[in-house]
């Protein structure tokens, strides 16, 4: 039995009777041929159940790559794997290929990463946060790629920027527990290798208890990811300490939930006896027996807004420099 070999861009150029040029610009989404050409093409590449290589696309030359370097801080995080989702949906549909990673919140891991990712010619990057090193900096202007910074807004972005303000939701989350009547607030977090993104949420929420003349009591930071243990032990250790506080806000709903497990083990009432708060807006916040208070953050939304505008960009078509992508705090029924 004959194996049959694979179609390439020579053998639909010949059946469709144009150059091999042509087949190439047409299968790349490019201009210049008739609409007539552009359906014979497409045609002949279905019939010929016709694969591209996407590897000789991307080191063929600049303009041919078609594979966009993410990264971002964590895998495994909930919220994460929502922008990617939304990063990846977008750029499938526009003939794009992720290419991701992660730097556990750490700056020089970000910039190793973006070293490899550079040796691959990419068409451009993503990068979570608004804080890199100079290294990554210098080595992002003198590729000459589109480079979109998500998730902690930057007004002044290495070239765009698309996400929201963490200090912001702090700020507001405050506020909120002000006018709530919480007057004694503790704070529970994992920020491990420097979140300054968590950090961000925090001194904002400190700003705001402070002009209401209600400063944070107390506070603890573990040094650990944050998540549902995190939250349990976390409460646990604020609380032996500050055993009168009336409300806490949580790095994020992981850690809240696990701060209303403890809660419930221990026969603390939530709110009455004790308010808790998270951040992020994960799904499982809004199907507790009482919804977490928490904010809610346009995950996929960010994801999809990144991956459209770099893809703009590098079509030489308009695009916002700085895209706002607001969140929604959910008064719930826990603080």
């Amino acid at each position: 039995m004959v194996q049959k070999t694979k179609s390439n861009l020579e053998d639909i150029a010949k059946a469709a009777g144009v150059s091999k040029m042509t087949v190439s610009r047409v299968l790349r989404g490019g201009s210049g041929f008739s609409d007539e050409t552009r359906d014979k093409v497409l045609q002949e590449a279905k019939r010929q159940a016709y694969v591209p290589n996407r590897l000789a696309q991307a080191f063929g030359s600049d303009l041919a790559s078609t594979l966009v370097g993410v990264c971002v801080p964590r895998l495994t995080s909930g919220l994460f794997g929502h922008v990617l989702e939304g990063v990846d949906i977008a750029l499938s549909r526009l003939g794009y290929q992720a290419m991701v990673g992660s730097h556990n919140h750490s700056i020089v891991e970000e910039e190793n990463w973006l070293r490899q990712v550079v040796a691959w010619r990419p068409a451009g990057v993503i990068l979570s946060g608004r804080i890199h090193t100079a290294g990554t900096v210098d080595l992002l202007r003198n590729a000459g790629i589109p480079v979109v910074e998500i998730w902690d807004l930057t007004t002044s972005p290495i070239d765009m920027a698309v996400g929201f303000s963490h200090h912001d939701c702090g700020v507001e989350m405050g506020q909120f527990l002000i006018r709530r009547g919480r007057r004694r607030a503790g704070f529970v977090g994992a920020l491990a290798r420097s979140d300054v993104m968590g950090s961000a949420r925090l001194d904002g929420f400190t700003a705001a208890l402070d002009r209401a003349g209600f400063p944070l009591i107390d506070r603890e930071i573990l040094h650990d990811s944050p998540g549902f243990y995190a939250g349990y032990y976390g409460l646990e250790t604020l609380l032996a300490r500050q055993p009168k506080l009336d409300v806490v806000y949580f790095h994020n709903d992981e850690m809240a939930i696990g701060g209303l497990a403890y809660a419930t083990a221990n026969g603390i009432s939530v709110p009455s006896d004790l308010g808790i708060v998270g951040w992020g807006g994960m799904e499982a916040a809004s199907v507790l027996p009482r919804r977490l208070t928490t904010t809610v953050v346009p995950t996929t939304a960010i994801g999809k807004a990144a991956a459209e505008g770099l893809v703009a960009r590098l079509k030489g078509e308009s695009s916002q420099d700085v895209v706002v992508v607001p969140t929604r705090l959910v008064p719930g029924e826990t603080g």
